[in-house]
C-alpha cells in the first residue's frame, strides 16, 4: 500500500472491458491482474500527482473475477490484511436485468458517534459493509449491484470538515479569501482523500463500477444561478483558481472513468496522455488547467455529459445541469444549443427503459417547481423591472435554480419526454425516468402528458430522487418541503397571466418524501420498475451500521 495513494476505483465496465483508476505515490508504471487478463498504463501528473487509468480487456461477460493492482511490480491491492472480500470486477451481460444504485449529496466527515450526531449515518458505508457481509449475511449474486451512479455533491468545497480545514492551516491563512473553502487543485486533490479514503467505501468503490456527474457543491453553493451571480463570483481574485481546480480535478478523478475506451480516444486530452513517449512521465498540468479554464469560458468547448446503453435494456443519459448553463438575462437555458442537440439526439425510444440522470429534479415538489418558475419571471423583469431585484435575492438566497428556474429549457426536454413517451421517437420504452438528488430528500413523482397536447403516453414517465447519502436536510427545511410535496403540478399556463409557460407535463408525488440518509437502488424487471432506498443504522456501534429499507416503490408498466 505505500505505493498507493488512492484507489482502485473501478470505473466503466462493459461486457468484456474494465476501467480501474488509481493515484499513487510517485511516477510508475500499473498492472492490474484479473485471472487471465490484465491491463497496463504509465503514470500522468497533474500538480505534483500521480494517477493512472488501466484497461483490463478480455475478461468473460457476466462473471466476477477477483483482481489485483501492482505498481512497479509489487503487489499494492487488495491490503494483505484487509477484512474485506477480494476486489472484484464484474462484468455485465446481455439481457441481465440492470441493477444500479444512485444518490447524491455525501460530506466526509468521521464515523464515529461525533460524526453520526452531526451528519447522520453514511448510507454508502452502510451499503459497503451490506455487501462486504460485514452486518448481513451477505448478497446473493443476482442482487450484486452492476453499478453506482453518483448523481453529484462527492466531495464540499464549499463547507469543509474539520480534516480539510486543518489541511487548508497547514498551507494558507484562513482568515484571507477564500477562507475555509477550496482554493486550488492542491485542496481538492486532498478532499478527494478523504472522500474515498475510508476503507469500506475504498473497498466498495473497488468493487462496484461506478458512474458520476457533478453539481454545485463540487465547485461552490448555487454555481451558475444566474448571471449575476457569476458576474459577482468572477469578480473576486479567488474564483478562477477555484473553478480550474474544481474542473481539473474533477475531469481527473470523476470524468474520465465514466467514458467508454472507446470515447477516451476521442478526448483530445486523453489521447495526448496515452501517446506520450518521453523517458519521463508526462506532466499534463498545464493541459488540464487549460481544459478547465476553457470549459468554464466556454462551455460548448468541452462535454461533461455522457451516455452508455445496455444492450436494448436501457439507456442512461447523464446530463450535466450545471456548466452547460446558459446565464445571458434574456436567453436563460440550462443547456446551451450544443448541450440540447446532443440530448435531443438521446432522447429516443427503442429501448425497454430511458433513463436520465440528471443531478437537479427535473421535475419537483408542485408548490416547489411554481415557486422557481414564479421567481424566474420576477427576477427576468415579466412582473416589472422594479421587482427583478427582489427576484434575484429570492432566487440567489433560496436556491431557486433548478429545471423549473429555467423555463426555457424545462419546455424543450419536457416536450422531447412527451415525444419519446407517446411514441413519436422510435417504439415508446416501457419508462422515462429521471435520477436525480441534490434536495436533500427524496421521492417518486408520477407524470403525464398535458391534456391539451392531445398525446397519450405508451411509456410510464417517472421522476426519483436520492439525496442525501450523507448530508440532513435542516429540520426546518423538511417541513416546507413536506408541504410542498402536495397537489399537483397542473399545466394550466394561467399561473402569472401566461408570464410562465404552459408545462409540457402534469404530475404529483405519490410516495415521500423521505428525509433519512439514503442510497437508492434502481431494478428492471420484466414487468416494473422496482426502486427501494436504504439507510444505516447502529445498534451501540456507531462505526457498524447495518442496512435498513427506508421505503420501496414499484412501477408497473405493460409488459
Amino acid at each position: 500500500m505505500s505505493h498507493l495513494r488512492l484507489g482502485p476505483l473501478l470505473r466503466f465496465v462493459d461486457e468484456t472491458s474494465a476501467t480501474v483508476w488509481v493515484e499513487t505515490e510517485h511516477a510508475a508504471r500499473v498492472t492490474v491482474r484479473a485471472g487471465a487478463a490484465s491491463g497496463e498504463a504509465r503514470t500522468f501528473a497533474v500538480h505534483g500527482h500521480h494517477y493512472a487509468l488501466v484497461e483490463v480487456t478480455g475478461l468473460e461477460p457476466g462473471t466476477r473475477t477477483p483482481y489485483v493492482v501492482e505498481v512497479d511490480g509489487d503487489q499494492v491491492w487488495p491490503p494483505a490484511d484487509s477484512p474485506y472480500p477480494p476486489s472484484v470486477i464484474g462484468t455485465m451481460q446481455a439481457g441481465r436485468p440492470l441493477r444500479m444504485l444512485f444518490g447524491s449529496c455525501r460530506v466526509s466527515v468521521s464515523h464515529d458517534q461525533a460524526g453520526n450526531d452531526l451528519h447522520g449515518v453514511d448510507a454508502l458505508r452502510a451499503y459497503a459493509l451490506h455487501l462486504a457481509g460485514d452486518t448481513s449475511a451477505g448478497v446473493a449474486d443476482h442482487e450484486w449491484p452492476d453499478l453506482v451512479l453518483f448523481l453529484g455533491d462527492q466531495v464540499y468545497a464549499d463547507d469543509t470538515s474539520d480534516e480539510m480545514k486543518e489541511f487548508i492551516e497547514q498551507r494558507r491563512d484562513p482568515e484571507q479569501a477564500p477562507w475555509y473553502e477550496l482554493q486550488d487543485y492542491e485542496e481538492y486533490a486532498h478532499l478527494y482523500r478523504l472522500a474515498w479514503d475510508d476503507p469500506a467505501n475504498r473497498w466498495l468503490l473497488s468493487t462496484l463500477p461506478s458512474a458520476m456527474i457533478f453539481d454545485d457543491h463540487d465547485i461552490r453553493d448555487d454555481w451558475n444561478t444566474s448571471a449575476d451571480w457569476r458576474a459577482e463570483m468572477e469578480a473576486t481574485d479567488w474564483w478562477h483558481g477555484r473553478v480550474v481546480g474544481g474542473l481539473g480535478s474533477y475531469w481527473v478523478h470523476q470524468h474520465i472513468g465514466n467514458l467508454s475506451p472507446a470515447e477516451r480516444a476521442e478526448d483530445p486530452l486523453w489521447q495526448r496522455i496515452t501517446s506520450w513517449d518521453g523517458e519521463d512521465e508526462l506532466d499534463a498540468t498545464a493541459e488540464v488547467d487549460a481544459l478547465a479554464d476553457r470549459a468554464d469560458q466556454a462551455p460548448d468547448s468541452y462535454r461533461w455529459s455522457f451516455c452508455r446503453d445496455f444492450d436494448t435494456q436501457a439507456r442512461l443519459v447523464v446530463v450535466d445541469s450545471r456548466a452547460a448553463r446558459v446565464l445571458t438575462p434574456d436567453q436563460r437555458c440550462m443547456l446551451d444549443d450544443a448541450e440540447m442537440a446532443w440530448l435531443d439526439e438521446r432522447m429516443r425510444g427503442d429501448v425497454d427503459h430511458l433513463l436520465i440522470g440528471t443531478s437537479l429534479p427535473f421535475l419537483l415538489a408542485p408548490a416547489l417547481h411554481h415557486a422557481e418558475a414564479f421567481s424566474e419571471a420576477l427576477a427576468q423583469g415579466r412582473l416589472g423591472r422594479l421587482f427583478k431585484p427582489l427576484g434575484e435575492r429570492a432566487r440567489q438566497g433560496a436556491d431557486l435554480e433548478h429545471w423549473a428556474a429555467f423555463q426555457d429549457g424545462f419546455q424543450k426536454v419536457g416536450r422531447m419526454v412527451v415525444e419519446v413517451a407517446a411514441g413519436e421517437r422510435g417504439e415508446a420504452p416501457r419508462t422515462v425516468t429521471f435520477l436525480s438528488g441534490d434536495v436533500h430528500h427524496s421521492y417518486v413523482a408520477i407524470a403525464e402528458p398535458d391534456p391539451a397536447s392531445g398525446r397519450t403516453a405508451q411509456s410510464r414517465i417517472v421522476q426519483a430522487v436520492c439525496s442525501p447519502i450523507r448530508n440532513p436536510l435542516p429540520r426546518v427545511m423538511r417541513v416546507a418541503t413536506a408541504l410542498a410535496a402536495y397537489g399537483q403540478a397542473r399545466p394550466t399556463g394561467r399561473l402569472l397571466g401566461g408570464r410562465v409557460p404552459r408545462s409540457p407535463l402534469r404530475w404529483r408525488l405519490p410516495q415521500g418524501p423521505w428525509y433519512d440518509n439514503n442510497l437508492a437502488v434502481l431494478e428492471l424487471r420484466e414487468h416494473e420498475l422496482h426502486m427501494a432506498w436504504s439507510r444505516g443504522v447502529t445498534d451501540g456501534a456507531p462505526d457498524r451500521p447495518a442496512l435498513e429499507q427506508v421505503a420501496a416503490v414499484d412501477v408497473t408498466f405493460r409488459g
